[in-house]
């Protein structure tokens, strides 16, 4: 009797084994069509959308899933990997069927905390030549509903240091989740380099001393690879001493945004594209007239640790813009290298920027090139390498600004999202 019931507890394992290596072996012969991540008034699609709630490494890990043969313990993974990023209370996954036989939808189901608070440190820097910037946030996030506040000191951004406060509404889903509304506030103050200060008396601009914008933007998901936003901008600045005057730079604000992923057999391909446009006008109320017009475009081609991008970057300004709105080049995304001041101290109406960059895993490195200037003015091409390590947004790296046969090391650390 003793031996029939071990035959019997052996029999029944066997057949539970079976049955679950027959159920992992169906799973494993679809392939993955799509992936979705959803939350209650939220979702994404990590192949098509730069949705900052992800960042950009699981964003990839996840939408590499796609061409995949469907694999259950990568699943589980990336379930664990988005309840920690997400902070949520759960992450399940489901397998719907695809549109094509033999293919799958994969739907990652979050569940979210009520109520949540995070906090971010969405730039941290060190340039050489200009010295630190960072900012910090806290986010306060109720069902689709999130409220941020931060502080912010930054001299990489633009033509002088600003530091104060800003403040931001989020509402990610409004009647439909292709729909997002915002609304910021930002209070700063300025503080100018010696040469920008002397550049500025002489071009006749108008340096100031503090700048407030309270900036409502609505944002559509088009289709799946295009985004576009409008908005306005409602920009107040009061001048430096003695003259204390205050000035308007109200624009209206439209952009376009574009992303593409194309899968290979070992490789992956992607295509980037934006375009930004700012309109002030005497209508709107403003002291400055001017149209901004700024194009980007990004390839990046991955192959297992390779990978390979191309970013070309223009700019036009038409009209009188504020400081703040001219372009800049030297710092530690363009021309790295390059001290801005150097460049141009109060930036320039007209950008072209060119860079290639190669990364091996951790190692990269990178070639820029560029030119700033103002219309009418002789174009003056600069260039710079470089190299390093990075992961993710965080970077180490040594820059060499090309020019009159030398070559001085410029020093760059940190992380800017």
């Amino acid at each position: 009797m003793k031996f029939a019931w071990l035959g019997c507890l052996l029999l029944g394992g066997l057949l539970m084994a079976g049955t679950q290596d027959s159920e992992t072996n169906v799973n494993t012969r679809y392939t993955v069509e799509t992936v979705r991540v959803a939350a209650e008034g939220w979702s994404t699609d990590p192949a098509a959308d730069r949705d900052p709630k992800l960042s950009s490494g699981l964003r990839r890990e996840i939408a590499s899933l796609i061409g995949e043969r469907l694999n259950p313990a990568v699943l589980d993974d990336l379930a664990k990997r988005l309840r920690k990023e997400l902070h949520a209370r759960t992450v399940e996954h489901r397998v719907l069927r695809g549109k094509s036989p033999e293919f799958v939808q994969v739907v990652f189901d979050v569940t979210l905390r009520p109520t949540r608070f995070d906090v971010s440190v969405p730039k941290f820097l060190y340039q050489g030549k200009q010295g630190w910037s960072g900012a910090v946030e806290g986010t306060a996030t109720i069902h689709q509903n999130g409220l941020t506040v931060g502080l912010v000191s930054d001299n990489d951004e633009l033509s002088e240091r600003f530091a104060g406060i800003e403040a931001r509404y989020e509402n990610a889903h409004v009647g439909s989740d292709r729909v997002h509304v915002s609304f910021e506030f930002d209070s700063y103050h300025e503080q100018w380099n010696r040469n920008t200060l002397e550049a500025a008396r002489l071009a006749a601009a108008d340096p100031y001393r503090t700048r407030d914008n309270i900036q409502p933007m609505v944002s559509v998901r088009v289709s799946r690879p295009l985004t576009v936003s409008f908005g306005a901008s409602f920009e107040q600045m009061e001048g430096e001493y003695p003259d204390l005057r205050t000035l308007a730079a109200n624009s209206l604000i439209a952009s376009a945004r574009y992303h593409q992923e194309l899968e290979g057999a070992a490789s992956q391909q992607f295509l980037d594209a934006t375009y930004d446009l700012r309109a002030g006008a005497r209508s709107l109320a403003s002291d400055y007239s001017y149209t901004r017009h700024r194009w980007e475009g990004r390839y990046t081609l991955t192959h297992g640790k390779h990978m390979l991008s191309d970013d070309v970057t223009l700019g036009m300004i038409f009209g009188q813009a504020p400081l703040f709105e001219r372009f800049v080049l030297g710092n530690s995304t363009t021309l790295r290298g390059w001290n801005k001041y150097d460049v141009d101290p109060i930036g320039g109406n007209r950008m072209v920027h060119n860079s290639v960059e190669y990364r091996y895993g951790l190692f990269q490195v990178f070639y820029d090139s560029g030119a700033i200037w103002d219309g009418g003015q002789t174009v003056v091409a600069r260039n710079s390498i470089g190299a390093g390590l990075r992961q993710g947004p965080f970077t180490v790296a040594v820059a060499f600004p090309l020019h009159e046969g030398r070559a001085d090391p410029v020093f760059i650390v940190g992380m800017n999202y």
